[in-house]
């Protein structure tokens, strides 16, 4: 009897055993190799720029607002999230009204609702709240700097006031991601620590390694420098959107040839910009490359403090003249780029009257830099701070390496301040004057121009200099506030886009940047990802993606 009751039992076992091995078997899991050294933040806002964005916050997370990611034809644009519907007061230009989605709630099952909205803006905004959080600060409120404040009006609706009319806001708010108060209240009221400061610290901490969002993808598995493990939220409030493979697993793979490596070994289904020299390698194994250009700019962006090299146009115009695009595009980067000619290119509504025409001229460049006082036997050194990779950022070693060949003919003799892509962010919002830019009178850091705010404001406003917002260099010229100021105040679209034209016209008209390339954003997939779409954004949706057996 004893014995049937251990063969029964064996049995028993066997039968769950094999179930569990036929549910394993059944678990999609999409592994995808990142360009980031380290898992973007994953308590609501990401670092790592917007590959940081893309990975963990638009995974996790939803903002009120948030972008169409649906075709990979047309532009992307701004779409309901959250909000249902927004809408700028009638009188008062710095006051909107956001109506809120109902029936949606957090991961951990806490509702969504406007006291939520109003304490993840106070997380950023306001330092006398419990949950304030400096080290989500910099990334998050240069990316919406006119947003003063929110208030509840009901469970549905909620205020946003601004320090000045601000036309922008609403895209401004993709960049605020909803993290869950519930959850961070559980943690906050747990956590050991001598004041409340050091109980918050502890809280987003614990918060960090399990996450709650509304987003259609749950954390379900965290190791820092090492890998993200998200698993599909399956009461996500879009229906369409709700992920089709079980879990995503995202790893950090800064080295090109190291992604491409595991790619092509089976390591990992999908790595975001493959090594360029290994495409056609690529292709003929079977493996697919999507490819779309994004609203997107690889430049130099100059220093204009007093004694800065760049101050003077005629330099700044002769760097824009030496860089052959071409032959970079068509040798280094194996087609994998679109060459830059401004931040909009032409047909662009807001392209505007681009007189300086940037093409391949040495001669010109030449000339330029001559008349500026520089020759064969008298160089002009520069200094340019850049990182070995990151998001967006192509193949930024091999690229500067180009530029610095290219610029010697024209007598620039470039040196170059090479850190780590989270640090050159971190610098990025530091600006020229601090000790961080290392002497450096250029930084390479590429930025995305699918709204006004990130491609032309937060560079050429002074107003925008550090601790700001991104204008590293500190310019300063009186046509840029003037019009950005009629922009951020122009609520009909029409009138606002001529204004962003005649901007983006006189920056590119004073060489402001030294205009590179436009990213195709390259990924390199195994033929059992099915369903992707690139669209001309620098995020995707992963929910539609699906694994072939």
């Amino acid at each position: 009897m004893r014995i049937d009751k251990i063969g029964m039992t064996t049995a028993a076992a066997l039968v769950a055993s094999l179930a569990m091995a036929q549910g394993a078997v059944a678990e999609t899991v999409l592994r995808i190799g990142m360009t980031a050294a380290d898992i973007p933040r994953t308590l609501g806002q990401p670092d790592q720029g917007f590959e940081g964005n893309r990975f963990s916050g638009l995974t996790m997370y939803d903002a009120l607002t948030m972008w169409d990611l649906s075709s990979a034809d047309k532009a992307s644009v701004l779409i309901p999230g959250l909000a249902t519907e927004w809408k700028v007061d009638d009188v008062d230009k710095k006051k909107w009204t956001f109506k809120l989605r109902p029936g949606v709630t957090f991961h951990d099952g806490s509702p969504f609702n406007a006291d939520a909205v109003v304490w993840n803006v106070d997380k950023v905004l306001n330092k006398e709240a419990p949950q304030f959080d400096a080290s989500q600060v910099g990334i998050t409120t240069s990316r919406m700097p006119t947003l003063v404040s929110a208030k509840k009006i009901d469970d549905m609706t909620v205020e946003m006031t601004t320090r000045e009319p601000d036309s922008f806001l609403p895209i401004n708010l993709t960049n605020l991601f909803m993290a869950s108060p519930a959850k961070w209240q559980k943690f906050f009221d747990a956590a050991a620590g001598a004041d409340a400061k050091a109980k918050a610290l502890a809280a987003w901490d614990a918060f960090a390694k399990d996450a709650s969002g509304t987003g259609p993808w749950k954390m379900s598995g965290f190791t820092p420098r090492e890998r993200l493990e998200l698993a599909k939220n399956d009461k996500y409030w879009d229906k369409a959107r709700i992920p089709h493979v079980d879990k995503m697993v995202l790893l950090p793979m800064p080295e090109a040839n190291a992604r491409t490596a595991a790619l092509l070994s089976g390591q990992v289904d999908w790595v975001e910009a493959p090594a360029p020299d290994a495409v056609p390698e690529i292709k003929q194994r079977g493996f697919v490359i999507y490819a779309n250009e994004e609203p997107h700019v690889w430049p130099w962006q100059f220093s204009r403090i007093e004694g800065s090299p760049w101050n003077d146009i005629r330099v700044r115009k002769a760097a824009n003249l030496c860089v052959d695009r071409e032959g970079l595009k068509d040798g280094l980067l194996g087609g994998l780029m679109v060459p830059a000619t401004g931040t909009f290119e032409p047909g662009h509504p807001w392209r505007g009257n681009v007189t300086f025409q940037i093409k391949y001229d040495k001669a010109a460049a030449q000339k330029l830099m001559q008349e500026a006082g520089f020759g064969p036997n008298k160089h002009l050194a520069v200094k340019v701070q850049t990182s070995a990779s990151g998001s967006g950022q192509m193949m930024p070693l091999p690229m500067n390496e180009y530029l610095q060949q290219a610029l010697a003919e024209c007598y620039f003799d470039v040196q170059f301040d090479v850190i780590e892509w989270n640090t050159l962010i971190t610098n990025w919002r530091r600006g020229a004057k601090d000790p961080s830019a290392n002497g450096s009178n250029a930084v390479n850091v590429t930025y995305a121009a699918m709204d006004p705010f990130f491609a032309l404001v937060r560079f050429l406003q002074s107003s925008m200099a550090p601790p700001v917002s991104n204008n590293w260099g500190f310019i300063n010229e009186t046509k840029y506030d003037e019009l950005v100021t009629k922009a951020r105040q122009t609520f009909d679209p029409a009138a606002r886009d001529a204004m962003l034209a005649e901007l983006h016209a006189a920056s590119v008209n004073d060489a402001a940047f030294l205009y590179v390339a436009h990213d195709v954003a390259p990924r390199a997939m195994s033929p059992k990802v099915k369903g992707f779409v690139q669209p001309k954004s620098w995020f995707v949706y992963f929910s539609q993606i699906s694994l072939a057996p």
